[in-house]
This record gives C-alpha cells, structure tokens and sequence, in this order.
C-alpha cells in the first residue's frame, strides 16, 4: 500500500448518495473508508471502482445501531490508515407513517438509528478528525418542508442538524469545521420504492430545475464542504435541493 496522504470515512458508504459521495472523495485525492451494515458486495465494488482509478479504499463492515461497532470501525480506520481527516455521516433510514398509524416498535429503531446512532458517529468523530478536518452529517429536506408521513423521519433529521450545530461550537481551537447537508428528493433506491411514475413526475416538477436531484449533486456539496473553499463555512445546514419546495 502507497501512502495515505487525506483520509475520508463515509458511512453508508455502499450504495446510493453513500456511495457517490465515497467515489467523489477518493477523486479529490482522500483514501476512503467505505462502511456498510449488510451490503458487502456493493461495498466491494464501490472500494474496486475507487482502486481501478487508482485510488486507496477501504470496505468497513459495522452496524451503527451497536455501540461496539461504531467503536470497531474507528478503530479499524485509524489502524488502517494512521489517520482521519474527513467524516461524512450518511447512514440512515426512512420509515414513513402518520402521527395516527405509525407504531412504536418503527419509531424506536428510526430514533435508533438516525439520532442514537448520528450522536455516536459524532461523538467519535469529534474525538478522531485531525486538526483542520471536516465533520459532515446528511440530513433532510424533509425538516423544511414537512410533508405528511414524514414526522418521526423528519424530527430524526432534524435532531441531526441540532447535533450538528452543537459540535460546531465544542470543536472550538481545532480548526474543524460541522455541518449538515440537507438533500431534497434524490433518485436512489431508498427514495423510488414504492413511488408511481406519476409521484415521481410530480417530485420533479417541484423542483424549479424540473428533475430529481442525482446522488452526485449531494456528493458535489460535500467535496465543497471538504474542500479549501468551504473552510468558512460551520455550524450550518446546507440545503441541496435543486430550489424544491
């Protein structure tokens, strides 16, 4: 193995915006950590895509509803690669339900897994990013515009950029910088299924742009946030959403 120059971790890094975002980094030049909870053949392929460029990657299996293993996978990635500099939180889930139908069990493993597990991501990030480095957590549009079936997915979202926030302000003297992106409606397989041609059609024309956002417009926001240019920028939630609404 060369040397590792920046280091990336992206969680839910195997598919999806995850997996943009993952290949996106390793093209500004960062050796990335690419997590995955089941899917290892698609993370396999996203770290063979990123080496055939001739980049570094590494696969990183953990299910970040375990303390234990987001403990595991820090530790992986400092052994692996020495370092740290990036982190970009991405992994989540959507459960869709009314305030009236929705039941206990889906709102507890959503809590789970889109708060519990996002506080424990930056909470180790807080305590690994080097000095200058970049801390980044995906949120969702869903928290500005509110649509019905979104509440609990939403409030998720929502206690991610407050998290987000906070840490901006204890990362004080370290020359780190926080923030959240917040996509609107991208066309991966978590947002199509169970969609009609008709809602998606729908989907597009709130959008100004007249189409669905693409996992690489979410990846592009990153790099910048990552990147020289986005340096000022801290404590913020960046909505990506092509002006939808």
């Amino acid at each position: 193995m060369s040397k590792i120059g920046k280091t990336a971790l992206v969680t839910g890094g195997s598919r999806g915006i995850g997996a943009a975002i993952a290949i996106k980094l390793a093209q500004q030049g960062y050796a990335v950590a690419v997590n995955y909870a089941t899917g290892v053949s698609e993370a396999n392929h996203i770290v063979a895509q990123i080496q055939r460029a001739g980049g570094q990657a590494l696969a990183v299996q953990a299910d970040l509803a375990q303390m234990v293993d987001t403990e595991r996978l820090f530790d992986r990635v400092a052994e692996y690669f020495g370092r740290l500099d990036v982190v970009v939180h991405n992994a989540g889930i959507q459960l869709l339900g009314s305030h009236a139908e929705m039941e206990r069990a889906a709102v507890d493993f959503q809590i789970a897994i889109n708060l519990t597990a996002a506080f424990r991501i930056l909470s180790q990030a807080a305590r690994q990013v080097a000095a200058g480095g970049r801390i980044i957590a995906l949120s969702s549009g869903t928290t500005v515009v509110l649509p019905p079936r979104y509440g609990v997915y939403a409030a998720t979202k929502a206690g991610v950029e407050v998290l987000v926030a906070v840490l901006a302000r204890e990362l004080r003297g370290r020359g780190i910088t926080a923030n959240a992106i917040a996509p609107g409606p991208v066309a991966t397989e978590l947002y199509l299924k169970g969609k009609t041609e008709a809602n998606l059609q729908e989907a597009a024309a709130r959008s100004p742009l007249g189409r669905l956002g693409l996992p690489d417009d979410i990846a592009g926001a990153v790099a910048f946030l990552v990147g020289p240019d986005g340096g000022w920028i801290n404590g913020q939630t960046m909505l990506v959403n092509g002006g939808f609404n």
